[in-house]
């Protein structure tokens, strides 16, 4: 199961029964999320030029989702006495498809803070629990991307002469006055400039708070979301592509488009 996404190097966690209940009862949810994730590339210029927001990469894979089916969903589960509703509560989730056999949900955590796994676990596990799904997906940064961010975002430098605070400027990038002084200390420190602008900008927008497969690990071993089947998937470091040649208007266009078909919000 998911033979194809652990060949090219993506981490797959299958938890609580799931690979028993996909296998017999979601065959079809299966080949359509591998097909989906497998597909997925983020070049490096999107990693950098999205400031640390959701990357255009994981909104494609957003549109792939919705196109297959997959939609946003908003669950409400309502306690009711003698007809009269007392409270509700709801879980909205970003990509839910219902097939013959039940409800497969599917969240992405490219780049939040961590905490937004409790949230998903919980929701996943409430939802497991009243009978309106029948297993969870979560989809995050692989161990292999985490801990190669610093060198792929520093290899990005080193290509396009970031070797300064002008250059980075002249490539469309705002710095503040804090950044550039932690850059200056880490130079001070014997770093390049390269190496101590990615040092900074990883540590910035990708530090060890946010959503990445350790952090999902963690919970899922501790139990949080049990018993609801689930699925965990970690995008490696395989998928970010060099040598597009990319500028931060290319970028800039591609999140213009995608928030007006509704796959990303301004606010991402």
């Amino acid at each position: 199961m998911f033979d194809a996404l652990i060949a090219r190097g993506f981490q797959v966690e299958i938890h609580s029964h799931a690979r028993a209940i996909l296998s017999v009862d979601f065959p079809d949810a299966v080949a359509e999320l591998e097909d989906a994730i497998g597909c997925l590339s983020i070049p490096i210029e999107e990693i950098v030029g999205s400031g640390g927001g959701e990357s255009q990469g994981t909104q494609r894979l957003r549109r792939a989702l919705a196109e297959l089916g997959w939609t946003k969903m908003n669950f409400i589960v309502e306690k009711r006495i003698n007809g009269v509703a007392r409270e509700a509560i709801s879980h909205e989730i970003d990509h839910v498809k219902a097939f013959e056999a039940g409800v497969v949900a599917c969240e992405i955590e490219w780049n939040n803070k961590d905490p937004f796994f409790d949230r998903d676990l919980e929701n996943f596990k409430r939802l497991h629990a009243d009978g309106a799904i029948s297993v969870g997906v979560i989809v995050t940064r692989g161990s292999s991307m985490q801990d190669e961010l610093k060198a792929m975002v520093q290899r990005f430098a080193a290509e396009r002469r970031l070797n300064s605070h002008a250059a980075v400027t002249a490539f469309g990038m705002s710095r503040t006055a804090r950044q550039n002084r932690e850059v200056e200390r880490r130079i001070r420190a014997g770093q390049s400039y390269e190496e101590a602008w990615a040092g900074q900008f990883v540590s910035d927008k990708y530090g060890m708070a946010t959503t990445h497969w350790s952090k999902l690990e963690d919970r899922v071993h501790r139990g949080v979301g049990n018993p609801c089947p689930l699925v965990l998937v970690g995008l490696p470091s395989s998928i970010v592509t060099f040598d597009e040649g990319l500028q931060l208007i290319d970028i800039e266009d591609e999140a213009d488009a995608l928030i007006e078909e509704g796959i990303a919000s301004a606010e991402e």
